[in-house]
């Protein structure tokens, strides 16, 4: 036992701090649930970006979301400090007795020192000198190239407070909500599907130096269609990832059905909850894929597979063996947007993966 474990008995409200993009704050959803399964009298909120909320929201291990609106700074000083001082003002408000923040944002130490908890919980970090190091009762280290998955690190601020999260509870958690169920529904039986019936097949990164070739993605769609398996085609509303789904229409043999552009994330976690398998880049809807405990199968060019991959459910990771560079963490070759090993990545080796998961 650490000798400066935290009397779980002596908390009542625990705020955890993860702002950062929609997969990596998905990917702290364990840390919840591991809380409430150790102290199940505790209330826990979170506090997050405003844009990933439906991340966290409907997670039943979670009181309240706080929210910080990164559009705040597009209202002006005046309105921008008066919206964070109120932020400031809720979070003081409900006398939290712990702070965990999961990442090294410097906004974490802020909030640390205004909710005045007694124990604080961070990422140890030689980057923000005494200003942080004194900001936090305790701290976990982050080796700089730990080959761990994302969700053991944040589970180590758990674990430097003196609570071990047993295996069973380590798993995702997304809850979609009746609404987005009954949307998803009412738009699978309009393309004549129903559960379990297709393949869910996301091509798009908000990043696309992530991206496999459109020409591939079309050969995919051709291959799964010639095997029997009907294909849903999702991306987010944005022009770019529109356009990558246009392209990929226009080269096959025979449409997919689509419902590019037309899905809230509640209702994109529908979807793979309804499909026999997810296909996708390294992204926030592979994540919501194994959140929802869909098998996966994610194509890997330059982020690392074993801090990013499917978790807690069957999955393949096809990433190029010819590339010893990889993952390298750039953004495409040189900085090009552009990315070798996953251009170069052939279908047959993705084809392979999805027969692994999917036996005749």
């Amino acid at each position: 036992m650490l000798k400066d474990a935290i009397p779980l008995d002596k908390l009542h409200r625990v705020l955890v701090v993860k702002l950062r993009h929609h997969g990596d704050v998905l990917l702290s959803s364990p840390v919840f649930s591991v809380l409430k399964a150790h102290a199940p009298h505790v209330n826990i909120d979170a506090l997050v970006y405003a844009d990933t909320v439906d991340m966290l929201s409907l997670h039943p291990a979670i009181d309240q979301v706080h929210v910080i609106d990164r559009r705040w700074k597009e209202r002006g000083p005046w309105s921008h400090v008066s919206a964070e001082l109120q932020l400031l003002r809720t979070l003081r408000a409900r006398h939290y007795d712990l702070v965990v923040h999961l990442t090294n944002h410097p906004r974490g130490a802020w909030i640390a020192r205004c909710c005045g908890a007694r124990w604080s919980v961070a990422p140890r970090t030689g980057e923000r000198g005494l200003w942080w190091q004194n900001a936090f009762s305790h701290f976990y280290p982050t080796p700089r190239h730990a080959l761990r998955h994302t969700v053991e690190l944040n589970l180590d601020a758990l674990r430097r407070l003196g609570i071990q999260p047993p295996p069973d509870s380590r798993r995702l958690s997304l809850v979609p909500g009746t609404a987005a169920e009954a949307r998803v529904d009412g738009l699978l039986q309009a393309h004549g599907l129903s559960g379990q019936s297709f393949i869910h097949l996301h091509p798009a990164s908000r990043w696309f130096f992530k991206c496999w070739t459109d020409d591939n993605m079309a050969a995919l769609v051709d291959r799964l269609h010639a095997a029997g398996h009907a294909v849903v085609l999702t991306a987010a509303p944005d022009a770019e990832e529109r356009r990558m789904i246009d392209a990929i229409q226009a080269k096959v043999a025979r449409p997919a059905f689509s419902l590019a552009g037309q899905l809230s994330l509640k209702e994109l976690a529908a979807v793979a909850a309804r499909a026999r398998l997810f296909i996708g880049v390294d992204s926030a809807p592979m994540h919501i894929a194994a959140a929802v405990g869909t098998p996966v199968v994610a194509l890997f060019g330059p982020s690392g597979d074993k801090e990013w991959g499917p978790w807690g459910v069957p999955h393949r990771v096809v990433a190029s063996t010819t590339h010893p560079c990889r993952p390298c963490g750039l953004d495409g070759c040189a900085g090009s947007k552009i990315s070798d090993c996953l251009m170069s990545l052939p279908l047959e080796q993705v084809w392979l993966a999805v027969e692994e998961l999917l036996p005749a």
